[in-house]
């Protein structure tokens, strides 16, 4: 209950900090608009889905029920505010992040993200729908322009393309062809190898070993590198496209490690912490079967492996309760 008098007040605190647009300034889109753009600032671990999903709700209300679809690995919050210091104690049951990530203004420093945000597809779909609205009121005006255009297309009298034959012409005089990098003007061309590059890379199921942990948790960094023969401690490793908590070479295993104080957890935020695990699991565990890699899943309570079970049967004697953590 004191929960959810907590997100009333989060509710009401930001229904007065908005103000209502002048009628000269053009509305642009209303609140579901606003909340897909800040969403897009954040890193998500199911492509945005939750946040489109929420996005009509208040961002108190979106914050709250996607929480848990965040990539924890790279996000932390602050209670730069002191607000959250002082909420109710089912607030803090919650967690800071979520009290943190719910205020209705942005506070510089309150949310540090590691790395370069990717907008999630389904938010970048999202936003892009919008966009595509506006373009329709933006060309009637300039559909007039066009009409004028068939003048320009009287430039048959480019006969004078012979100008083109003739630079071949000395091009062939001059055994020299190497300005013929310069026609292939597209300079943008080679920009776009890169991503072929890495698309590849991340395709490949040869380990490799990254001298980091993502995220910055110093209580999941510890609880991975003390995985029992982990072979490298002190940094995740890159396979399949994916960054894995730790490697077992001798068994060929890859680690995901969760961390969550799972057992102070209400029963709703557990449902949704679970949900969102169990879907991140799947896909870990497919990314490493397609390398023939064995997947293990480590967490720190017995009730946290039995509620990640019975949502999964196929994740029965994968998960085990870190003793060492």
């Amino acid at each position: 209950m004191r929960f959810r008098a907590c997100i009333a007040l989060l509710l009401y605190v930001s229904a007065c900090a908005t103000s209502a647009p002048s009628p000269e300034e053009p509305v642009d889109g209303g609140p579901r608009y606003a909340n897909l753009q800040r969403a897009a600032a954040l890193p998500w671990t199911d492509g945005g889905r939750c946040a489109v999903r929420e996005a009509s709700e208040p961002w108190p209300v979106l914050a709250e029920r996607c929480y848990q679809a965040l990539d924890h690995d790279r996000i932390e919050f602050h209670d730069i505010t002191g607000r959250c210091a002082v909420a109710s104690a089912g607030a803090a049951a919650m967690g800071l992040g979520v009290c943190v990530l719910a205020a209705p203004e942005i506070v510089v420093g309150a949310v540090v993200v590691a790395g370069v945000v990717v907008v999630g597809f389904a938010i970048k779909e999202a936003l892009e729908a919008y966009e595509k609205r506006g373009r329709p009121q933006v060309r009637p005006p300039t559909q007039p322009v066009p009409e004028t255009r068939p003048v320009p297309e009287v430039k048959p009298v480019p006969v004078t393309k012979p100008v083109p034959v003739t630079k071949p012409a000395p091009q062939e005089t001059s055994p020299k062809k190497r300005p013929k990098p310069e026609p292939k003007g597209p300079d943008f061309f080679p920009p776009l190898d890169p991503p072929e590059v890495t698309e590849r890379d991340r395709n490949r199921c040869e380990p490799v070993p990254v001298p980091y942990h993502r995220g910055g948790n110093k209580l999941h960094n510890k609880c991975a590198d003390r995985i029992p023969n982990n072979s490298f401690p002190g940094g995740d490793v890159f396979v399949n496209g994916k960054n894995f908590d730790a490697l077992q070479l001798a068994t060929r295993t890859l680690w995901e490690v969760k961390t969550d104080n799972f057992d102070t957890y209400t029963d709703d935020l557990q449902g949704i912490v679970v949900e969102s695990q169990v879907e991140k699991l799947r896909y870990e565990r497919t990314l490493a079967l397609a390398c023939r890699f064995n997947f293990r899943v480590g967490v720190r309570s017995p009730a946290h492996k039995v509620a990640l079970e019975l949502a999964d049967p196929e994740l029965k004697g994968l998960i085990e309760v870190m003793e060492w953590c």
